[in-house]
């Protein structure tokens, strides 16, 4: 009687297994689908002579992973900024390179959000103004001074390509002014800003 259950518990386990398993790799192939790929480093042979300095690397990188959260958050949330900046202060001017050279800190995308308020707390501890920054901030004056100094930046393109243009459209109530100031160096046609608030 044992020996019979025994068999019937072996083939119904086995029935089970045969639809399992297409099911598993069919679940697992769906994961892989929907799981965004992970950072890859192009590949790299040197054509030309090393360095004679050599990195003695005596610290530990900021984790990338914590580094990649810190940029991300800086976007959209005040709250998880300063919690990651208390964690790690280094975060501050810390910058991720998205793919092909598309290098962004907490600032930067803070900045081509129009996020006034996390851009105001991350100049506070320390985070390096940029034009774009002082552009997004309606810093005319300064923006004035970095063309001044180099007129070629009203070409230049910040995180994602966004442009000094794109930037000005989110200086709040200076928006109109800086956008006209820009306008008038250099005269772009302007494409409604997606991240713009819309009143009301």
């Amino acid at each position: 009687m044992s020996e019979e259950i025994s068999r019937r518990s072996i083939l119904k386990w086995s029935a089970t297994a045969a639809v399992a398993a297409p099911l598993s790799a069919f679940a697992l192939a769906q994961d892989q689908a929907t799981t965004p790929p992970s950072a890859v480093e192009a590949p790299f042979t040197r054509d030309y002579p090393a360095p004679d300095f050599k990195p003695r690397w005596k610290k530990p990188q900021l984790n990338r992973t914590m580094l990649q959260d810190f940029v991300i958050y800086a976007h959209f949330d005040l709250n998880m900024t300063k919690q990651l900046l208390d964690k790690e202060p280094l975060l501050i001017n810390g910058l991720m390179d998205w793919g092909a050279g598309d290098w962004e800190s907490g600032l930067g995308g803070a900045s081509h959000m129009g996020r006034h308020d996390i851009v105001a707390f991350l100049l506070e501890r320390g985070a390096r103004i940029d034009i774009f920054c002082a552009t997004m901030m309606g810093q005319l004056d300064a923006v004035k001074s970095f063309l001044t100094l180099q007129p070629k930046l009203i070409d230049s393109r910040g995180p994602h390509g966004f442009s000094l243009h794109f930037h000005a459209q989110l200086a709040g109530k200076d928006a109109d002014k800086m956008v006209e100031y820009l306008q008038s160096v250099k005269h772009v046609d302007l494409k409604p800003n997606p991240f713009l608030k819309k009143d009301g």
